[in-house]
């Protein structure tokens, strides 16, 4: 059975740098599960900059919503897998379940189900989004407060826990 690493942060805080370098410490091919999507112009050239910074081990599997259902699956056969990023797979099925953050936390419950069966061991990470000021919309103090019950689920859940604070990686558990 693999183990489960959270690891948190703020935006450019490090914490994907971090999960690569730790993940790449694990011998053999490696997969990249990327939850963002290409929208605009800039998150299509985020994307391309990402691919090219990781390294030949790397295979990519872009998984925007469907992660309960193909994570186990797509997983077999790697020496770890790396999933980035939660918050934008949450983002993503808000907005698909139309902002009910009911529908959209049953699907991040079933994911959180299907972690344990998982045999590589795989590192989450996801941002840290309540540390800031409450929200001035409801969308967005939806959004806040899925994210943080989701990582305080994943957290609790995981093997470790790591946060990044400036670039520096502090373990949690």
């Amino acid at each position: 059975m693999g183990r489960t690493i959270f690891i948190t942060g703020g935006a450019r805080s490090g914490k994907s740098a971090f999960a690569l370098s730790q993940a790449e410490k694990i011998s053999g091919s490696l997969l990249y599960v990327a939850t963002g999507e290409a929208r605009d112009d800039e998150m299509a050239e985020r994307i391309k900059g990402h691919r090219r910074e990781r390294g030949v081990r790397w295979e990519t599997l872009e998984e925007p919503m469907a992660l309960a259902e193909r994570l186990p699956a797509a997983s077999a056969g790697y020496g770890a897998v790396l999933l980035d990023c939660v918050t934008l797979w949450l983002s993503n099925l808000l907005l698909h379940h139309e902002e009910r953050t009911v529908a959209a936390l049953a699907e991040a419950e079933r994911f959180l189900s299907v972690l344990p069966q998982l045999e590589n061991p795989i590192y989450i990470v996801s941002n840290e989004v309540g540390s800031g000021i409450v929200p001035e919309n409801r969308l967005a103090r939806a959004f806040r407060d899925l994210a943080g019950t989701v990582n305080r689920r994943l957290a609790t859940q995981a093997d470790e826990a790591w946060m990044v604070v400036s670039g520096i990686p502090l373990r949690l558990k």
